[in-house]
This record gives structure tokens, C-alpha cells and sequence, in this order.
């Protein structure tokens, strides 16, 4: 019997059990949409993660003070694993810490970093803002939030500063521009520069839309905690390959050992970088994406009994055809592939439907999370990213499963003798 004679009555056996047929391919749509919904929301996610931080600078390496342990806690670059402070007390970064990462191969710039609060006044009015004092020579090198006005910090510039859109467009009642002066703890200040929003906190190259920067120098002038030390907030390392930046930051992290003659014991600082982060993360979100799919999937494995109880019932209705198919000349071989074909395409009917229900739920569940109380009736941040891949083995899947669940039945159909079959009543 050719294969397009088996799939013709495959097919017909499908459509005239109906009612039977579609509450069996019901069983496969929710499972194969409940793992299309899963998986598209966690690689939606992923992909987010993975766009923030590659924008927040993947070739940034920092180096904290400070590095509080805790038992159990997530492993870092060294043994002892622990997780970073940033107590007063613990700013115990130096200009020599600066001088060891510049010979670590693979470092292309290091910006030393001091950062607080201080009172900037501005056409009678005062107000708070965060301070980052850095190196120009590195930091222009470094930050990824492009200016939207005027220009980044040069070599030699003192008395300027760059400022974060918020700073300049929300702080006072006056927007501030550039070549306007303001004062900041008593001192005068000229804005060159003003960066474009990037909604973040200036962490890993971005830059602050709060921060107000100015040259390390005048930094140390206007911050208390800095006047007369050459302490440093933070250390900012750019290497020359996004491929190399784990690499660099281990060998960063052996050579400051040294250096400062501790241990994994005694560490005081902390060496991190958006690279290190972004794996973390990505492993967590494949590892739940992961978990809740293979909840969804016990309800692929209700379908697929729900597929060998619907094909066993068609067996019995179909005997006396059976008997007949036998008596001119069909043989085992023949039944049975018309019976897995049968199961196969309510797998197969299954899963599109499966896959259109799971893309409308992962599309729709962003937007009905950003309006549950509590999250400001905002956009929540999700989005979905339905790979190619994962249709493929959503089809392939069930209609896997449908030809397995078929297998008993259509061997048990193939196994029907002509003389019992057609005295089947």
C-alpha cells in the first residue's frame, strides 16, 4: 500500500471521530503551549539581560574595596567566594592598585574613581547631587552613553564637568546647558558636556543620568572623605577584547593578591565585570526557564495517554474495516503505518495549534504583568524571543509523541486476524 493510500485513511479516521479527536489534540495544545509560552518568556528575558549589560559595557572590568564573606555564598574570581561592601572604611584603593593593573596584559585603559554627594548651586538654588570624579584620559575611552551636548572630559581640564541628563533637565527649575557655570561645594564649574539618557546608574561604563563628573583632582577638592588621600572609590578597567575580559579579570585578581599581600582569606576588594555578571545570570534564567518547562511537559505525557486511549478506542471501531483492508491483500506492515499516521497527525495538529496558543499567551503576559498593582502600571520589561528552534522541536515533539503513544495500538491493529476481525461485532 503506497504511503499516500495509508495517510488518505489516516486522515479520514481523524475526521470522522471528531469530538473524540479534538479533546485528545487538546491534551497536546496545552502542553506544547505551556512550554512555547516558558521558554519564549525565559530567552525574551535572557535576550534583555544580555542587551543591558553588553550596553552597560562587556569589556569593562571594575575593581571595589572591600569583599565581605559569607558562608554558602556565590564563588567569585578567587577561592574563599564572598560579596562585595562598600563601608567608608573599606575604601582602601590606591594609585599603586592602578599602577599593578596597567601591566596585566590585555588592559587597554584604567580610570581611578572617586565618588559622593555634594551641594551644587545653580541660579540661587542648591541641591544634592552624586559626584564621580575620574581620569579623562581613560574615562572618554571608556563610558558607552553618548554625550548629547558639548563634549566628553579632556586630558588637562579642570574646573569642567559633564553632566547626566537627569541633572541637567530635572534638578533645578532652570534646564542647565553647556558653558553655564555652577558651583559645587564653593567651587565654580563649567558644563562642557552633556551625556544622553541611558537609564542606568553609570555602572560599567554607562553613564549616571544623576552623576555629575569631573576631573579626579577637582573631585578630591569638593568631597570631604578625599581631600588630602589618594584613596579611590572604585577602579575601572577596559580590556582590548570583550573574549579576553574573564581572562584579564583572573589575572587582575592574582597580581592585586600579590600586591597587596593578602590571601583569599584576607581579600579586601572585589573584582567584577559585566561579563562575569551576565553569565551568572544567563545560567540561572536557562535553569528556570529549564525547571518550569519540564513542569509543562507532565501535561504532554497526559496527552499522549490521552492520543493511545483515542487511537485503542479507533482500533476497536475500525476492526470490521480492518478485517476487510486484511482480507484483500493489506498487510500487517500496512495497518500499522496507517494507525501511526493517524496518531501522528493529531500530534501534528497539536502542536501548531499548541505553538499559535503559546505565542499569543507570551505575547499578552507582558503586558497584563506591567498592569497587576504594584508595578506602577508601567511597562513590567519583558519581552518574548520565540527562537526558530523552538518551533521545530515543538512540532517534532508532538508529533514524537503522538506516534509514540500510537505504537501499541497500531501494533495491536496489525496483529488483528481477517476471520476475527470481520466477525467483530
Amino acid at each position: 500500500m503506497r504511503l499516500q493510500k495509508s495517510l488518505k485513511l489516516a486522515l479520514n479516521i481523524l475526521l470522522h471521530s471528531k469530538l473524540r479527536s479534538w479533546l485528545t489534540i487538546i491534551g497536546i495544545v496545552i502542553g506544547v503551549a505551556a512550554i512555547v509560552a516558558i521558554v519564549s518568556i525565559g530567552e525574551g528575558a535572557q535576550a534583555s539581560v544580555n542587551a543591558r549589560l553588553g550596553g552597560l559595557g562587556a569589556d569593562i572590568i571594575t575593581v571595589s574595596p572591600g569583599f565581605e564573606r559569607a558562608a554558602g555564598g556565590f564563588r567569585d574570581f578567587g577561592e574563599g567566594g564572598g560579596r562585595q561592601t562598600t563601608t567608608k572604611e573599606s575604601k582602601n584603593l590606591t594609585a599603586n592598585d592602578i599602577q599593578v593593573i596597567k601591566s596585566v596584559p590585555g588592559v587597554s585603559f584604567v580610570n581611578g574613581i572617586v565618588s559622593g554627594r555634594a551641594d551644587m548651586t545653580y541660579l540661587a538654588e542648591t541641591a544634592s547631587v552624586s559626584v564621580q570624579g575620574v581620569d579623562a584620559s581613560a574615562w572618554q575611552n571608556m563610558i558607552t552613553t553618548e554625550i548629547a551636548t558639548g563634549r566628553y572630559l579632556n586630558p588637562g581640564d579642570t574646573n569642567v564637568i559633564v553632566i547626566g541628563s537627569r541633572v541637567a533637565n530635572s534638578i533645578f527649575k532652570q534646564p542647565l546647558v553647556i558653558n553655564r557655570a555652577v558651583t559645587i561645594e564653593g567651587k565654580s564649574f563649567k558644563i562642557v558636556g552633556i551625556l544622553k539618557s541611558s537609564g542606568s546608574g553609570g555602572g560599567f561604563g554607562g553613564g549616571g543620568d544623576n552623576t555629575v563628573y569631573m576631573p579626579v583632582s577637582a573631585a578630591r577638592e569638593v568631597l570631604d572623605n578625599y581631600q588630602g588621600t589618594d584613596k579611590l572609590d572604585s577602579i575601572s578597567v577596559k580590556v582590548s577584547s570583550t573574549d579576553i575580559a574573564l581572562t584579564v579579570a583572573n589575572e587582575i585578581d592574582a597580581r592585586l593578591m600579590l600586591s597587596r599581600h593578602v590571601t583569599n582569606r584576607t581579600k579586601d576588594y572585589t573584582v567584577s565585570s559585566a561579563q562575569q555578571i551576565q553569565q551568572s545570570i544567563t545560567s540561572i534564567t536557562q535553569t528556570f526557564t529549564t525547571f518550569l518547562a519540564a513542569i509543562a511537559a507532565v501535561s504532554l505525557i497526559v496527552g499522549a495517554v490521552g492520543v493511545a486511549n483515542t487511537l485503542f478506542t479507533s482500533v476497536l471501531e475500525k476492526t470490521r474495516e480492518i478485517g476487510i483492508m486484511k482480507a484483500i491483500g493489506a498487510r500487517n506492515f500496512d495497518v500499522m503505518i496507517i494507525f501511526l499516521l493517524n496518531s501522528a497527525l493529531v500530534g501534528l495538529a497539536g502542536g501548531l495549534m499548541g505553538i499559535a496558543l503559546g505565542a499569543g499567551i507570551s505575547s499578552v503576559l507582558p503586558n497584563l504583568i506591567s498592569r497587576l498593582p504594584g508595578l506602577g502600571g508601567g511597562p513590567s520589561g519583558l519581552q518574548t524571543v520565540i527562537p526558530f528552534s523552538l518551533l521545530v522541536e515543538a512540532i517534532v515533539g508532538s508529533v514524537l509523541i503522538g506516534m509514540i503513544a500510537g505504537v501499541i495500538p497500531a501494533y495491536r491493529a496489525s496483529k488483528l486476524k481477517p476471520v476475527d476481525a470481520l466477525r467483530y461485532e
